[in-house]
């Protein structure tokens, strides 16, 4: 087992003890639900904001030396010296927040009536002044063409819906009946160390699952297997991106652990035909500048025909048809390197340079044939990791100056014109208000967000709702040219915690997390109005909704397509005497009729 601890699956969420429940969902969440102090919904079932501060998130900031921004001479963006604004784009305007600390009493936790009302108005001018423009497109709508690569559904607006399929704007289509069923659970291998079992698609036909050294592909209403590909070792990364013909990419060890060779390395990078059934092609590459040794590679994605895998000893490319190799790692005379990519529509990369004590990140866009850069945008001081959140639009998030508290990886998101290399607009994401949350290291990691109709949206973190027990949250969006907070948003509900999954067409296929006594729910969000379609609600049954709360949201693959739901695990571990009778599970997944 090569790849480094990540964080545990969370225990399950169980049902209160007689009398009231502790919390909104009956039980620990990771992270902790709540305690952010948002009052309850007034009239109306939205929680009221808090009056934005001078000088907080809600209002325009001024350039500050050492929070990250770029510093530089001017007229140069990205150089020292370059405050915002001296690239003539805005930074984000005055805006309300959600989940923002609150007034002290009650343990911040609750306002009185009259502050309520006080906030209320407050927030209620902020709309009318600041610029909210509610339920209006802005910029540029992506909205057209097809994909060189579809998504497995993690992030991105990448599937496109024509006019007259399913939802307006989408492709997803609400059933007759709502009321899903158990479509069958695949129990969780059984292994002796931490073992990462991270990728998994959904076909026309198949689901497509990462196992214990194999890919196997089940149907995808039956779970009966369809077909396996046996791997030489673990897998250790997979590309959440997929061809239209149903081909995708992982990265996978040299050969099985032994007493021997207790970490084999991470060196094997192939192409996975999902609708033959076989492993197309895997390869291992040298560094362009020396030796004999396959290096190892710390994530792969997939743009078009090329397959990208990054890691630290820098970046390689290659054909997805073939595996000719399109570039080699390579480490650049000023010690600069590839430190990983991120796919989709398009290709760009994150590329690490000077010290680990103080690195400097570019993010490239890339010519996905030749690798050469597009465009630069240089990140601020103050930023050890970056992660790409979508690739076109280009969007990066980052927690500069390690400001986000929450391991969440994200206290700003930057808005990059690909074709420039300018800074559009730099978002300020308050971790104590958002949910969002991307890897501490690898660039294209990031969940709970989805990016379409140039809008960034992202979810609120738990806080009180009107129950007197029950926590519930709000998907939101930022616009991408401007970083306003647009005056919209969709409720998850009392004691409902709504999630993005992904894109569909112009809509937002969304996940909304269960309370302790009832089955999850897939909504279909639209991008404008942000008025929610119900697609899927799972059963209530004890054994089926205990069974679906096993897998945390922040640590789990969740997909939805074609009215199937499907949730897995990205590693397994070693089972505890306390758990050794106990029904596991590697997939749990869901279909409506």
């Amino acid at each position: 087992m090569t790849q480094p601890p990540q964080p545990p699956q969370q225990p399950p969420n169980t049902p209160p003890p007689a009398g009231p429940p502790s919390g909104g969902f009956g039980a620990p969440q990771d992270p902790p639900a709540g305690g952010y102090g948002t009052p309850p919904p007034a009239a109306g079932g939205y929680p009221t904001p808090p009056a934005p501060q001078p000088n907080g998130y809600g209002y325009p900031q001024a350039p500050q030396q050492g929070y990250g921004y770029p510093q530089g001479p001017a007229g140069q963006p990205g150089q020292p010296g370059m405050p915002q604004q001296g690239y003539g784009y805005p930074t984000q305007p005055m805006q309300p927040q959600y989940g923002a600390p609150q007034p002290a009493g009650d343990g911040g936790k609750k306002f009185s009536t009259q502050m309520q009302i006080i906030v209320a108005a407050a927030v209620a001018v902020v709309l009318i002044i600041g610029g909210g423009i509610i339920y209006a497109a802005t910029g540029d709508d992506d909205k057209g063409g097809t994909n060189e690569a579809s998504s497995s559904g993690a992030t991105g607006g990448e599937a496109k819906g024509g006019e007259g399929d399913g939802l307006a704007g989408g492709e997803e289509k609400a059933p007759a009946s709502t009321k899903s069923k158990v479509a069958f659970q695949l129990p969780e291998p059984v292994v002796t160390d931490i073992t990462t079992v991270m990728g998994s698609w959904v076909t026309d036909k198949a689901y497509v699952k990462s196992g214990v050294a194999e890919i196997t592909a089940y149907d995808r209403d039956k779970g009966t297997k369809l077909w396996s590909v046996p791997l030489p070792g673990e897998v250790c990364s997979a590309s959440r991106h997929m061809s239209k013909d149903f081909k995708t990419a992982i990265v996978f060890e040299e050969t099985k652990a032994t007493k021997a060779n207790k970490y084999p390395s991470c060196n094997q990078v192939g192409v996975i035909d999902m609708t033959a059934g076989k492993l197309l092609w895997s390869k291992g590459v040298t560094s362009a500048t020396g030796g004999d040794k396959p290096i190892r590679f710390d994530e792969v994605t997939l743009s078009g025909t090329t397959v990208a895998a990054g890691g630290t000893s820098g970046g390689a490319a290659f054909k997805l048809a073939d595996g000719a190799e399109l570039w080699k790692p390579k480490v650049g005379a000023d010690g600069c390197y590839d430190r990983g990519y991120a796919g989709g529509e398009a290709l760009a990369v994150v590329r690490k340079c000077g010290t680990s004590d103080s690195p400097q990140l570019t993010v490239q866009a890339l010519n996905p044939t030749t690798g050469a850069p597009l465009s630069s945008y240089q990140m601020p001081a103050g930023v050890d990791y970056a992660s790409i959140v979508s690739t076109k639009p280009l969007v990066v998030a980052a927690d500069v100056g390690d400001t986000a508290g929450d391991g969440s990886g994200i206290s700003d998101f930057f808005s990059i014109d690909a074709a420039t290399g300018k800074l559009i607009v730099r978002i300020p994401a308050d971790a104590e208000q958002y949910a969002a949350r991307c890897g501490s290291t690898e660039v294209e990691r990031c969940q709970n967000l989805a990016v379409g109709n140039n809008r960034l949206y992202v979810p609120t973190e738990n806080h009180d709702g009107t129950s007197e027990y029950g926590e519930t949250n709000e998907v939101v969006a930022f616009d991408l040219t401007t970083g306003k907070l647009l005056g919209g948003r969709a409720d998850a509900g009392d004691r409902y915690s709504l999630t993005p999954l992904r894109m569909d067409g112009t809509n937002v296929i969304a996940y909304k997390e269960p309370p302790y006594d009832k089955g999850g729910q897939i909504v279909s969000i639209d991008g404008e109005t942000f008025k929610q379609t119900l697609l899927m609600e799972n059963p209530s049954d004890e054994a089926v909704r205990e069974a679906e709360r096993r897998f945390s949201t922040d640590h789990s693959e969740i997909l939805y397509k074609d009215g199937r739901f499907f949730k897995s695990k990205r590693l397994v571990s070693k089972r505890s005497t306390s758990d050794a009778d106990e029904k596991l599970y590697l997939v749990v997944a869901y279909r409506t009729d």
